[in-house]
């Protein structure tokens, strides 16, 4: 099989509709994060009750709250928030459940089974209802969130890593390795784990789309992120309470979070599709009949 060049693979982009919608959504998001940490519209956390519950207006684009603080702004701060959980809940479920799908490929045998019920118990404790223990004991929070869904994640990568790994220790070129001489973690980095990273990427880009929309159900229900730091979850449960009498406070940052996670579970398909061709040729195949 003949390596594919920069160009070759910037000209397969070009055919995933997913990949260019979801990669376009991402980035207005993250674009929304960056802006915000040098220029927003109004101050996030400045009161003006005088002009509260103001509709969308030259001054203030997407009206004012209760409290009289600038939507935009609150959404455009909001942003950081939502991908700085995103980032790190995912990284601490990737880097753990990684290791740990690698470990029970490498080893087998009472390894792999011990580390797949762990899984298993883990299952049964979902984000939310691991971040209402976490935050019994520790309060509630941004980190205590961050825990949670992270520690949530971690099952989830291991499943995948281990299950991705096993088929490449199949292969020949492993085989040949291990007649070689070379041992088992030095083969899992060097063949297992280069072999797998797509799928790693992918799997990373779809979670990264759960942990934004659990970090916001967390905040709804007042688990999460705490005032005065904006949030997008709080600011739907605090618009409850004016849904009839000002529908923006509600409309704005429902909107953002569903593009938010539309966009990066769009990338995440188009990546996989855009990873690994025999997906893409099945999918136009099932199409055509």
């Amino acid at each position: 099989m003949t390596s594919r060049t920069p160009s070759d693979l910037f000209l397969l982009a070009l055919r995933h509709r997913n990949l260019l919608l979801g990669g376009a959504l991402s980035t207005l998001i993250i674009l929304l994060a960056v802006i915000s940490l040098l220029w927003t519209p109004h101050s996030a956390y400045e009161l003006d009750v005088a002009n509260k519950l103001k509709p969308p207006s030259s001054t203030h684009w997407l009206g004012t709250d209760h409290f009289g603080r600038d939507v935009a702004s609150l959404i455009m701060v909001g942003a950081q928030n939502s991908l700085v959980v995103g980032f790190v809940a995912v990284g601490i479920g990737m880097a753990a459940g990684v290791l740990l799908g690698l470990w029970a490929s490498a080893q087998r045998g009472w390894i792999e089974e011990l580390i797949m019920r762990l899984s298993d118990f883990t299952f049964a404790f979902p984000a939310i209802l691991s971040a209402i223990m976490i935050t019994a004991i520790l309060g509630p929070g941004a980190v205590n969130s961050i825990l949670a869904i992270g520690i949530f994640n971690i099952p989830v990568f291991a499943r995948v890593t281990r299950g991705s790994a096993n088929a490449i220790w199949a292969r020949e070129f492993v085989l040949a390795a291990r007649a070689a001489g070379k041992g088992r973690i030095r083969i899992t980095f060097e063949h297992v784990l280069p072999n797998i990273l797509s799928v790693i990427i992918v799997q990373a880009t779809i979670f990264f789309a759960i942990a934004i929309l659990a970090e916001a159900a967390l905040s709804y229900l007042g688990l999460g992120t705490q005032p005065p730091q904006p949030s997008w979850g709080r600011m739907l449960n605090e618009a409850q309470t004016f849904l009839y009498l000002s529908p923006h406070l509600a409309l704005f940052p429902g909107l953002v979070i569903v593009v938010s996670v539309l966009g990066f579970n769009m990338l995440g398909d188009g990546l996989r599709d855009w990873l690994d061709p025999r997906l893409s040729r099945a999918r136009l195949s099932g199409y055509a009949q």
